[in-house]
């Protein structure tokens, strides 16, 4: 059976986040895209402890489930599947060290409410935890790891999206060069990285200081449509399977089972092994958004409209062209001064997890429609029959027969997924805290479409 799980999102606590980030709705939004498995985010905060404690339920060890779901999403085939919760946080370190301002993001995951609760009451000696969903702590990275660990050493300490600039382990603005220089002695206890939007599993691959640790991918969504736009896939080995990739297909009750051949029951403990091990029967992939649509992919200055790669840079002496100021320092830049010399930007490695890019099929339709909102009523309006006549979102992206999607859409749509899976996209990369930009279709396509796209 496989399990998608997005172990990093935010709550309606956390600073820039919408307000429709609730359980119910992160339930519902988790349904309708095909996750099985989904972070709590915000733990840490006293209000949304207090929501979790009241509102989910311990379905197996280590995982919850919502006690009143909201009813079937509207439009949207009633499925029964229940969404499991993981308790997760994502904790904002500065500090000095070696005599630098380090600005770190850590992602805490916790075995249970109690676990949380105990982590809560540690971390709220060191500051304020209702100042905001993801708490601002002047306390080492790595004293951050040996408090939660010494809680619980079944928590997992996952630096979050460790190129971005300002706020991660490898950070150009305030970051470190090796896991080591981070967390010292215990570097053996970090077990996971998160790649971030601007970076892929492949640009990861390519530094030797994280060939030991597996590399997970999640959303860090700061909204309900984000949620998914990274993930993990998962198997593990239950009865009753339906098929691949359809976890809505289920018998009602069988995520709960446990195979009579030895099979495994799906549980906090079990989620935490499968990333450990990195194990491709068990840790198939991760789900991907394309790095160079990421907001730091590229190095720039925002403010001047000026973008460049690691090479231009270089002749630029990282000084921007336009102001004279510094750039930005970007993703691919860091990926590209920590990387080893033999491995390129086309370096591979088969014993690694493997990866799948997608683009939202929000934005694939908002595309192949010539709208620029994907909320617009003729984007959901596509949106919805579509979730209607197919399982959930990850199944259209990935699993649906092209064929079956023409019967059911319409055909630059199908078209638009058929590029996506391909990866003929033309995307103009992020910079400085500015999005890229994905286009699927270039003029010759467009010119094909043309009657119905404009």
């Amino acid at each position: 059976m496989q399990i998608i799980a997005d172990l990093h999102i935010h709550s309606k606590y956390s600073r820039a986040c919408s307000k429709d980030l609730v359980l119910e709705k992160i339930d519902e939004a988790c349904r309708i895209k095909g996750l099985d498995v989904v972070g709590t985010g915000d733990f840490t905060h006293p209000e949304w402890f207090k929501e979790m404690k009241e509102k989910l339920v311990e379905k197996e060890e280590g995982l919850y489930t919502i006690k009143t779901p909201l009813p079937g999403p509207l439009l949207v085939k009633e499925r029964g599947q229940e969404t499991r919760f993981i308790c997760s946080a994502e904790i904002s370190c500065i500090y000095s060290k070696g005599g630098k301002c380090r600005r770190l993001h850590i992602i805490v995951l916790a075995p249970s409410l109690e676990v949380v609760e105990k982590i809560n009451l540690a971390l709220g000696k060191i500051g304020n935890l209702k100042s905001d969903g993801r708490p601002i702590l002047g306390v080492d990275a790595k004293e951050l790891a040996r408090i939660v660990l010494e809680i619980d050493d079944r928590c997992m300490i996952i630096p979050a999206h460790i190129w971005t600039p300002w706020f991660a382990m490898f950070g150009s603005k305030s970051g470190f060069d090796s896991i080591e220089e981070c967390f010292e002695e215990l570097t053996p206890k970090i077990l996971a990285i998160e790649t971030g939007l601007s970076s892929d599993a492949v640009m990861n691959w390519r530094v030797k200081n994280l060939d030991n640790v597996s590399i997970v991918s999640n959303s860090d969504a700061h909204s309900l449509a984000n949620i998914g736009r990274e993930a993990n896939v998962f198997e593990i080995n239950l009865p009753d399977e339906a098929s691949p990739l359809s976890p809505l297909l289920r018998k009602e009750g069988t995520i709960n089972a446990t195979s009579p051949k030895g099979g495994d029951k799906i549980s906090y403990d079990k989620i935490c092994e499968i990333i450990k091990e990195k194990n491709h029967k068990e840790f198939l992939y991760t789900i991907e958004f394309y790095p160079e649509e990421g907001m730091y992919h590229y190095d720039g200055h925002r403010v001047c409209g000026f973008s460049s790669t690691p090479e231009k840079s270089k002749q630029l002496k990282n000084i921007c062209p336009i102001c004279k100021k510094p750039l930005t320092i970007g993703v691919l830049n860091r990926v590209e001064e920590l990387a080893e010399i033999d491995r390129g930007e086309n370096y591979f490695d088969k014993n690694r997890v493997p990866y799948k890019k997608l683009v939202g099929l929000e934005k694939i339709i908002a595309e192949a429609l010539g709208v620029k909102s994907r909320n617009s009523k003729q984007v959901q309006s596509e949106y919805k029959k579509l979730l209607n006549d197919f399982k959930n979102e990850f199944y259209i992206l990935i699993e649906a027969e092209l064929e079956k999607l023409k019967e059911k859409t319409l055909p630059e749509i199908a078209e638009g997924i058929k590029r996506m899976r391909e990866g003929k996209l033309i995307i103009k990369p992020g910079f400085d805290g500015q999005y890229g930009e994905v286009k699927i279709f270039n003029e010759a396509v467009r010119k094909k479409y043309q009657n119905r796209l404009f």
